[in-house]
């Protein structure tokens, strides 16, 4: 089994770092309002705001940042700003050891993605691909999906699409898939092939979602993975939502990604609102799953937080 973490109650507090691509001051303080007004505190660290270019501060400073927010005794869970572009450049400077010691919910996705996955891979702890602190949580969906994830402990459950969005299946050989569920944004997933930060694949079901791709850059990245044997290490997949993976060629991505289920022959699910898309359903990395092919679900099989 994996390890959960513990809980959020109402009122706790949440550390607020900037690992990847900057947001406006304006844009960050409203977002903090907004998560005051979910009933949670936060706490921010000393390079919140900088600003360098397409990331969110030096290196250094975006680092020290966040192993501030691994080792403060006083916050019970760390989500980011925002995505964008700048994880793998801290990788290196992070003080893991500080989350082995004060293991917390960890909350974030699209750049996030490494992050998320080592935390699994390197300690066995669930983390949270979720909205963060600047994502739109007017969205009933997101929002219930996240706070619900986070604040209640919950034993075999479900993660279900909104009632008029239909989960979907590519059948098979072979109707059930289990493993824990691993992966996020494409592009990040395959940039950390074959470095210390590949997320695990083996026996696992992998999520997949991207953004602003191109069908071509698509089907590339996928067959990446199934080139250096990555997919026929997994278990199954998830698919989440592809946003604005759309060219001037006439190709639509789905199909892009329905040729390659039958290259892939993996039990699948799709259609899964997870991604850069609305409403943004929270998924538990590192939480063993079940995948049904024949009635399209998606089982939780162990808790996520304590």
């Amino acid at each position: 089994m994996s390890i959960a973490c513990k809980k959020l109650n109402f009122g706790d507090t949440i550390s607020i770092i900037s690992p990847s691509s900057p947001s406006s001051k304006e844009t960050i303080d409203y977002s903090l309002d907004k998560l005051k007004s979910l009933k949670f505190n936060y706490k921010i660290y000393d390079n919140l705001y900088e600003n360098l270019g397409y990331l969110a501060g030096s290196d250094e400073n975006r680092a020290n940042d966040f192993n501030s927010a691994l080792k403060d005794d006083n916050t019970k869970a760390i989500m980011c700003i925002r995505g964008g572009y700048g994880t793998l450049r801290i990788m290196d400077l992070i003080h893991w050891s500080f989350f082995k010691k004060n293991p917390k919910i960890f909350m974030g996705f699209s750049d996030i993605t490494p992050i998320l996955n080592y935390i699994f891979k390197k300690f066995n702890v669930i983390t949270f691909h979720s909205p963060m602190l600047t994502s739109d949580l007017d969205n009933i969906y997101s929002k219930n999906s996240l706070i619900n994830s986070i604040t209640i402990p919950k034993n075999n459950h479900y993660i279900e699409n909104p009632k008029n969005i239909n989960l979907k299946s590519f059948t098979t050989n072979k109707n059930i898939a289990t493993g824990n569920i691993v992966g996020g944004n494409l592009s990040l997933i395959c940039s950390t092939i074959s470095t210390k930060y590949e997320i695990p694949f083996k026996n696992n079901i992998l999520f997949i979602e991207e953004i602003n791709e191109s069908p071509y850059k698509i089907d590339r990245m996928l067959m990446h993975l199934y080139l250096s044997g990555k997919i026929s290490e997994c278990s199954g997949l998830i698919l989440g939502q592809f946003t604005n993976c759309s060219d001037d060629n006439n190709v639509e991505v789905q199909n892009v990604l329905l040729e390659k289920l039958n290259l892939f022959k993996k039990p699948c699910i799709y259609n899964l609102c997870a991604g850069h898309g609305e409403p943004r359903l929270t998924i538990p990395i590192g939480a063993k799953a079940k995948i049904n092919i024949s009635n399209s679900t998606i089982e939780i099989l162990e808790k996520t937080v304590i």
